[in-house]
């Protein structure tokens, strides 16, 4: 089992910054790959960023690259997604999630946080 708690969510202006926190708990933190996804009211959930068990390997949304930026911190058992250049369009609850493989799918990931606000602003 692996327990998941998102935090730095938050109220942006559109062109500015956020960075999400995502810690984990629980079994061993890099034997799972790790994500981002994110819903916006009225819209399915859809994948944001993926990072492998080591961190070299990272994969992007068409709609995020060269904007947000995924990592890991395997020490201090915790992911972050940073967030610049925001637009409003980015505004969504954002997700972390554990899987046994990289992937841009949902169903590859089996552990779930409980969510993120993430509000930008015109």
């Amino acid at each position: 089992q692996v327990q998941l708690v998102e935090s730095g969510g938050g109220l942006a202006q559109a062109g500015g910054s956020l960075r999400l926190s995502c810690a984990a708990s629980g079994r061993t933190f890099n034997y799972y790959a790790m994500g981002w996804f994110r819903q916006a009211p009225g819209k399915e959930r859809e994948f944001v960023a993926a990072i492998g068990r080591s961190g070299v390997s990272t994969y992007y949304a068409d709609s995020v690259k060269g904007r947000f930026t995924i990592s890991r911190d395997n020490a201090k058992n915790t992911q972050y997604l940073q967030m610049n250049s925001l637009k409003p369009e980015d505004t969504a609850v954002y997700y972390c999630a554990a899987g046994r493989i990289v992937a841009r799918l949902e169903k590859e990931y089996d552990y779930w946080g409980q969510g993120t606000q993430v509000t930008v602003s015109s």
